[in-house]
């Protein structure tokens, strides 16, 4: 087992119970902690609660008991958008562009709270989401599924976050369009060093390039390690990987 760095959590969710409806909860007491520079995966069955404690971090759900923290700062049930001018971004799995705008409209709307940076931060979006520099002008609607990813992305990035929440962000794209996602979400965490709490449908890529994930069932943490731990947890492939199962070198696990 990988031991843990020592320096505060970039983010940290402790005991979080959260739902929709007063009284009908979703999440049961998760716990997560996402460190500076790491990518944290979580992946679980359909219903386990996994966009819910995406959502319960960010603001957009209620938090009944349990705290979300921003390093040492207490961000429990603050607003998204003052979580934004903290530095959290978050890109949805729908509705995640402004589809009448152009490509550079989007990223504008990006940084409307700190419009004095927006030269810098275009030239650093462009740099690492080259297509979107070829497409500024054109309508984010008229984009493909994997552009609009990229958009969406970047438009979070444009407040240059120390953590980026990416609730599912392969879904919907064919399995070319995947791995270059992942490909993608790697890159992003290498080149400009945000922390990434990513969920996953596709497990298996996921814990391939997440450095921890954690496994949600019935809204509580089943299990938690390192990517490699998690793909080779004969547990968790019984129970949540089944036959897409494979270790991060693409072996079939033992």
């Amino acid at each position: 087992m990988t031991q843990a760095p020592t320096e505060t959590p970039v983010l940290e969710a402790k005991n979080v119970v959260a739902g929709y409806l007063p009284g009908v909860n979703i999440l049961n007491g998760c716990s997560l902690v996402a460190h500076t520079g790491e990518i944290v995966g979580i992946i679980g069955p359909n219903g386990a609660g996994k966009s819910t404690l995406l959502k319960a971090m960010f603001g957009l759900v209620r938090v009944h008991s349990g705290t979300v923290t921003l390093r040492d700062e207490d961000i429990t049930g603050t607003r998204a958008n003052r979580l934004v001018e903290l530095g959290v971004g978050f890109v949805p799995q729908n509705n995640n562009v402004f589809p009448t705008l152009s490509v550079e409209e989007n990223l504008r709307m990006g940084l409307f709270l700190r419009p004095k940076k927006l030269a810098e931060q275009l030239a650093k979006n462009y740099e690492l989401f080259p297509v979107l520099r070829d497409r500024r002008n054109q309508r984010a609607g008229a984009l493909s599924g994997g552009e609009r990813q990229s958009l969406a992305m970047a438009r979070a990035l444009m407040m240059d976050p120390s953590v980026l929440l990416l609730d599912e962000p392969s879904a919907g794209l064919s399995p070319v369009r995947q791995d270059e996602t992942f490909i993608r979400v790697r890159r992003i965490n290498k080149i400009s060093g945000v922390s990434v709490v990513m969920v996953e449908q596709n497990a298996r890529r996921c814990l391939q390039i997440c450095d921890r994930g954690y496994v949600l069932d019935q809204g509580r943490d089943a299990y938690t390690g390192t990517g490699r731990e998690l793909a080779n947890d004969p547990k968790v492939i019984q129970l949540y990987l089944g036959t897409l199962a494979t270790d991060v070198e693409g072996q079939q696990p033992a």
